[in-house]
């Protein structure tokens, strides 16, 4: 049991538990010679003996340290103390997708695409190397205030071209994101990652899980043999371009799915595109083979079928053995019990000690940070290894450009003779820091950043702001001084303006305009004003001129056409003398 205070490894002081999971408990934690705040991923006790769980836990160390990308949890440290097997990992002070949908409900279709590109963005670089996520929900995916997202838990993540460790048919991860493959019993590939993202997108829009069930059993079943509820019914304003790619990421046939997360993330690029919104449903190139499940309820029943039958064609038989016959039975079962038992010993010798004989002394890769290629390469040749000859390149403040950041596999692990390392290589800090862009032009803004690798969203929001100016930025999703690195994604919102129409064209009421103007919670102030040249009750006049932005909770005053007051006969302007008092006068 971690306590509060206790120290791992004389370094890092745990300040309090801020998760639990099947395989590890997740602690906050001080790292006292960095001066940070981290996450400690602590092995549960109870399986820290099992060497299967310890294997699979460093395999989860080893596999996330050589992912490097900003929408993935980074790993700093791996270890062990007093049979505590523990991982460090960057501290994300945001809250997970599952928590974000409880209190929003579905989201905006802006805001699950860009969730959706920081995801598959992520995912690309894993895929790239092979590596399955195997688990990805909402609960593993977190979002910072800013907007960042990062990927975490690669605890049951898998490289494709590794052994092994789980059984084929184990169900791994929350069973409302799960693969039919899997659910079927059949292995992991980077398609399944796919479905599970198509899940995930789907309960992002609709705010809801597609499939439902009172039991595990009966909602694999349903990934199994039933098709994905229509997102078009539940939203029919949604572009058929996004209908598309959770309709391709969640198809039952694999083959009919993305090949990986870098295809699925460039078709998210391009789905809002004006060209794409209403393009024709997708038809799937392979048959879907829907599997309806039988054979899961059924294998049980089909052994226990051919156990009956089995022993009803042996019952017969069983009745005519004689005393005789079941003394020569139990001489017979007594040889082939020692021949088994002989086997056993036999088969027992080899495999402990084949692997005693030809297994290789594990060497530690050395600490190479911040040396050049050339000497990274001639430390690790002189420790026993072999070095890859691509490297890789890594932003980073802290090295200078063109030194090592860090190798694959991790610093400081244990490796046979003649393991082959990759280093990365620093291209220097290449962020760029954030400015306050509120009040610049869109455009503009959208430019500069995107020459230096940054994909700028834009969204549209209603606003208060009476100054407030159609193509100028109102906010912005990343706060000012922080860094953002080439692929990384901001979006930048922009008042959604809408405009006073012409109230006086003659088509206007007082009434007209009030309705016009009730969703915007705009004041409307009627007066009267004698005029012969429109019909009574028609606007001639508004104090707001035609195009001016219509802001919210404002006010605006109209007048209306009245008929001119009925003229006096003794109005002496009016009266007409049609007589002469002074003849020669007139």
């Amino acid at each position: 049991m971690i306590m509060k205070g206790q120290k791992i490894s004389d370094r890092y002081q745990i300040i309090k538990s801020i998760g639990e999971g099947g395989m590890a408990n997740v602690y906050l934690a001080y790292d006292t010679i960095l001066d940070r705040n981290v996450a400690v991923k602590v092995l549960r006790g109870d399986l820290a003996t099992d060497e299967k769980f310890v294997r699979r836990f460093q395999r989860e160390a080893l596999s996330a340290s050589s992912l490097s990308h900003p929408n993935i949890v980074e790993v700093y440290d791996v270890g062990e103390d007093n049979g505590q097997y523990y991982i460090v990992m960057e501290y994300i002070e945001g809250k997970h997708l599952k928590e974000l949908i409880k209190k929003r409900g579905k989201l905006t279709v802006s805001e699950v695409i860009d969730i959706m590109l920081q995801i598959t963005d992520g995912l690309s670089v894993a895929h790239d190397s092979y590596i399955i996520h195997r688990d990805i929900k909402p609960q593993n995916i977190m979002i910072e205030e800013n907007g960042m997202v990062k990927i975490t838990d690669f605890g049951i993540a898998m490289a494709m071209n590794a052994a092994q460790l789980t059984q084929t048919n184990s169900v791994m991860g929350s069973v409302h994101y799960l693969p039919p493959e899997q659910a079927n019993g059949k292995g992991s590939t980077l398609q399944s990652d796919i479905y599970s993202m198509g899940i995930l997108m789907y309960e992002l829009l609709t705010g809801k899980l597609p499939y439902r069930g009172d039991n595990a059993v009966e909602i694999a079943l349903k990934h199994l043999k039933e098709s994905l509820p229509s997102i078009k019914e539940e939203l029919p304003d949604l572009p058929q371009s996004i209908a598309n790619i959770i309709i391709k990421a969640t198809a039952k046939n694999p083959k009919n799915r993305y090949e990986d997360a870098r295809e699925m993330h460039e078709d998210l690029q391009t789905c809002l595109e004006d060209s794409r919104k209403s393009e024709e449903p997708i038809k799937l190139e392979h048959p879907e083979n829907v599997d309806d499940g039988k054979n899961i309820k059924s294998n049980a029943k089909k052994k226990e079928d051919k156990k009956s039958e089995k022993m009803e064609e042996e019952e017969p038989i069983a009745k005519q053995i004689t005393g005789q016959d079941l003394k020569k039975q139990n001489k017979l079962l007594i040889v082939l019990a020692s021949i088994f038992t002989g086997l056993v010993v036999i088969i027992t010798s080899v495999v402990l000690l084949i692997p005693a004989l030809t297994t290789q002394k594990e060497l530690t890769i050395p600490d190479v940070t911040g040396l050049t290629e050339e000497e990274a390469v001639k430390k690790l040749q002189e420790e026993g290894f072999s070095v890859t000859d691509n490297t890789e390149t890594v932003s980073s403040s802290e090295i200078e450009e063109g030194k090592v950041v860090k190798t694959n596999p991790v610093i400081g692990s244990k490796r046979t003779k003649g393991t082959e390392v990759t280093l990365y290589l620093s291209e220097g800090d290449s962020k760029i820091t954030v400015e306050n862009y509120i009040g610049q032009d869109f455009n503009y803004v959208k430019g500069s950043l995107e020459a230096n690798g940054i994909h700028v969203l834009e969204e549209k929001r209603q606003t208060d702001d009476e100054k407030a100016e159609q193509g100028k930025i109102i906010g912005q999703s990343v706060e000012e001084g922080n860094k953002l690195s080439k692929g990384d994604y901001i979006t930048l919102y922009v008042p959604n303006i809408d405009k006073y129409p012409d109230f006086t064209d003659g088509n206007y009421t007082a009434d007209d305009v009030k309705d016009y103007l009730k969703d915007y919670n705009v004041t409307v102030t009627v007066e009267e004003q004698e005029d012969t040249t429109h019909t009574k009750g028609i606007v001639i006049k508004q104090s707001r001129n035609a195009g001016d932005p219509i802001v919210r909770g404002a006010s605006i005053r109209i007048w209306v056409a009245k008929e001119p007051e009925n003229k006096t006969d003794d109005d002496p302007a009016d009266k007409k003398d049609d007589t002469c008092a002074t003849p020669g006068l007139c």
